[in-house]
């Protein structure tokens, strides 16, 4: 089962599709930002705010978020954390 996670800012991905999630520092994922962007598979979620992630989807979207990876990684975790423990539960 797939959930919604908040990206920042009421701006929320199914986490189901996410590949990735990536700092947008290096130079490599700046052009594929870029190539992204001039080809509209870039999603920008950061309210006009610095972009510190950048989610890659199965999609090949990419989603740029003003959050940090750690902070979206956390949540994703927790998710199948919790879904861990829901499928354990039903085999007691």
């Amino acid at each position: 089962m797939n959930r919604l996670i908040n990206v920042g800012f009421g701006n929320v991905v199914n986490s189901g599709k996410i590949i990735a999630i990536i700092s947008p520092d290096a130079a490599p994922v700046k052009r594929m930002v870029q190539s992204a962007k001039d080809l509209g598979m870039a999603i920008d979620a950061t309210c006009g705010r610095r972009t510190k992630a950048v989610i890659v989807t199965d999609s090949g979207h990419l989603i740029l978020s003003s959050l940090l990876p750690e902070t979206i990684a956390g949540r994703v975790n927790n998710h199948y954390e919790d879904n861990q423990d829901i499928n354990l539960n039903k085999l007691d």
